[in-house]
């Protein structure tokens, strides 16, 4: 079983042109907050997310090939360095962003700060859906597949963003990095050649650490999975076969 988890500001369906693609049955899940509810008392920090991905996984019969993609990354390297036994095998992309160097891009600390978060959200709210697809078209998203990426002016998506990028504060690693060592499960870490929120160098000093291999998406950006879904497929169906 291949279970896919999605980022910021995204949705399940993130993954719908490539689990088209891929051999063998797949699920995607949706962050709660994220085209779903927040559940009552949920405090959608990165640790209450990495419990809630967890908790999920167990739910299967077997171990499963993860693949996750931003904030999902982040939660399937966690969940590779401290719940392996859930995995048959692990992919993931922008490993900069457990790096014990990595700089929060622009956005990230603007939400990570006290009321210049609110203000950014505040000001999002009742944009035209034009206008937000064409802010993602601008990265690359195709057209017809801008439908996957939440307008950030949604109030229940914008509380979770918020609480979780603060739970991250400066970085990720500095209260997860202590888990980052080689994996027991197999590991790639992806690279989007075309990514303005990835770091191959990082990117490729994190795989060492978890002693995984790496693949580069060339010619695609940050919504790979929306922007390439061949190559992808390609891509992540060598590595599954590999590890068969």
């Amino acid at each position: 079983m291949i279970v896919l988890v999605h980022g910021v500001p995204e949705s399940a369906a993130l993954w719908d042109s490539l689990r088209d693609r891929l051999g063998g049955d797949s699920v995607a899940l949706g962050l709660p907050g994220f085209a779903t509810p927040r559940p009552d008392g949920f405090g959608a920090t990165k640790d209450d997310y990495a419990a809630w991905l967890i908790g999920e996984l167990e739910r299967f019969d077997g171990p499963v090939d993860l693949v996750g993609h931003d904030w999902g990354a982040a939660l399937t390297y966690r969940v590779a360095t401290t719940r392996g036994d859930l995995l048959r095998s692990w992919a993931a992309d922008v490993a900069n962003i457990v790096h014990p160097r990595y700089t929060p891009h622009d956005f990230a600390q603007i939400w990570q700060t006290p009321q210049a978060g609110e203000e950014f959200f505040a000001g999002q709210v009742g944009l035209a859906a034009g206008d937000v697809a064409a802010v993602y078209e601008a990265m690359g998203v195709p057209p017809d597949r801008t439908g996957a990426l939440i307008a950030l002016g949604d109030p229940v998506m914008a509380s979770c963003i918020l609480d979780l990028y603060r739970s991250a504060v400066p970085r990720i690693f500095d209260t997860w990095g202590d888990a980052l060592a080689p994996t027991s499960a197999p590991g790639l870490v992806l690279h989007a050649s075309d990514d303005p929120f990835g770091d191959e160098a990082m990117s490729n000093e994190v795989a060492t650490m978890l002693g995984a291999r790496r693949a580069t998406l060339t010619g695609a950006g940050h919504w790979w999975a929306l922007q390439d879904p061949d190559q992808a497929a390609d891509v992540l169906g060598a590595f599954h076969a590999s590890v068969a």
